[in-house]
């Protein structure tokens, strides 16, 4: 149980999920480390130096982690790796004298780093392909639902709500890429010593079997390793992870900030899921504040921060290591990753539950919609013989007052106004005018892009191209 007498870290319960803390878990570590200690023993046995009863040793003991002592062992000599090293091997006699022989500590740590990398890699592509999934059936529900697009936050032309979650979707496609890249890239140091030139593992085996010694650890752990490292795997790959994981940080941010925009009651279109008993103010009992687009937005600026430190670990990394990167990976790898859990997780909770005011959607067409149709009649009038420019000056004016109509409170009156003016009726009619306005028609490829982008995901899922 959490003991709240101490400080807990927000990760450790409040945010991100138990299978994600499970990854990043201490136990979870340690666990690997044993694993790579019997792989690397597994290894030394096709060469004489382990035996086959030492190995079997070490595998029925892989699985006792204890960690209270191996907190108690670090205590005295302040190195965890080593402790968790020396607690393996007290409860091996026969075997625990071979454990780590030729390796240095980051043969182990990085290596495992790599392993929780991949894994927690893996955790959030399947989180973001459910999100993915859930955003195609929204969009090909919402394909042809006309609403007001804004742009400089002010009304603008009529779009789809499902063109709009197109393009969070489309967003979202990219990171999968950049995410499925990163992971089928991921690699481990491999087993080669203290700056990297496996001179200590030469030496045991003999430097013509290191490659196939390297190539048979490489398959055991069923990880590529960087052909070339110094101390540690280049820490640009974790730059490279955490950089994808701040990009879909941006996607989720993006959405779930606009969300907050038309969640806001003068919009009203759109808001996420509130539960009955759900308390959004202590002081103001109304109050439905989108407190999950917010803390999206939230941790996504946390996560924003954190490349930059991942950047300072790989270009601050002099010569073969320095170890200014140990301290802040313990923090920044995790938690980039318990970040990105929570945002999919509440974002997918969102996406699904989604509350579509239809209501408003459409007053907000009435009362901003008739602006958008200025575009086409100026256009119809052009054909029709009329000179643009005089024809943009008399449509920004009546825009201008309808505005100030709108602006008061009052239904927007611009069409009828059009269809009075008698100047404009000399190159179009006011049945013209009338069919000008209807927007319905109005939204250009939005539909067809709309399902073709949902079409996609449901095609990437399937593991099509």
């Amino acid at each position: 149980m959490t003991d709240f007498t101490q400080y807990q870290s927000p990760f450790s319960w409040r945010y991100g999920s138990p299978e994600m803390r499970s990854i990043w878990s201490e136990i979870h570590k340690h666990q690997l480390w044993r694993r790579a200690w019997i792989a690397l023993a597994r290894a030394q046995q096709s060469y004489g130096l382990v035996s086959q009863e030492q190995v079997a040793e070490l595998e029925a003991h892989a699985g006792q982690v204890d960690l209270p002592r191996a907190l108690e062992i670090e205590a005295e000599i302040h190195h965890d790796l080593m402790a968790e090293l020396k607690t393996f091997a007290e409860q091996c006699p026969t075997a625990g004298g071979i454990l780590h022989m030729g390796a240095t500590s980051m043969d182990i740590e990085d290596n495992v780093d790599a392993l929780r990398l991949a894994e927690a890699l893996d955790l959030v592509l399947q989180r973001l392909g459910s999100l993915l999934s859930v955003l195609a059936d929204q969009i090909d529900q919402t394909a042809d639902l006309l609403v007001m697009a804004f742009t400089h936050l002010q009304p603008a032309e009529p779009t789809t709500l499902g063109y709009r979650l197109a393009s969070y979707t489309q967003d979202l496609l990219e990171d999968w890429q950049d995410l499925s890249s990163v992971r089928a890239s991921m690699r481990g140091k491999g087993f080669k010593g203290a700056v990297g030139t496996g001179a200590a593992y030469a030496d045991l085996l003999g430097l013509q079997n290191f490659m196939t010694f390297e190539e048979s650890l490489s398959k055991e752990l069923n990880l590529p390793f960087y052909a070339v490292s110094t101390q540690t795997y280049p820490r640009k790959q974790d730059y490279q992870v955490i950089g994808a994981l701040a990009g879909l940080g941006a996607s989720l941010h993006k959405l779930a900030f606009d969300l907050r925009l038309l969640q806001s009651p003068p919009v009203g279109e759109l808001s996420e899921p509130f539960g009955s008993r759900q308390v959004g103010s202590s002081a103001m009992p109304f109050k439905r504040n989108p407190i999950n687009a917010e803390k999206i937005d939230s941790l996504a600026r946390l996560l924003a921060a954190l490349p930059e430190v991942a950047w300072h670990n790989a270009a601050n990394s002099l010569l073969e290591r320095t170890l200014d990167d140990s301290a802040n990976r313990r923090s920044i790898l995790p938690e980039a990753f318990l970040i990105i859990d929570e945002l999919l997780i509440t974002s997918r909770r969102i996406i699904k539950g989604l509350i579509i005011n239809r209501e408003a959607i459409q007053r907000n067409l009435d009362t901003y919609a008739p602006f958008a149709a200025t575009e086409r009649v100026m256009m119809a009038a052009a054909r029709g013989g009329a000179d643009r420019q005089e024809m943009h000056e008399r449509l920004r004016e009546h825009a201008m007052a309808a505005w100030q109509e709108v602006q008061s409170g009052r239904p927007n009156p611009l069409i009828a106004n059009l269809k009075s003016d008698a100047w404009i009726a000399v190159y179009l009619s006011p049945d013209q005018i009338e069919s000008l306005a209807n927007v319905g028609g109005y939204t250009g490829i939005a539909p067809q892009r709309a399902r073709e982008t949902a079409g996609r995901v449901r095609s990437m899922l399937r593991g099509e191209t």
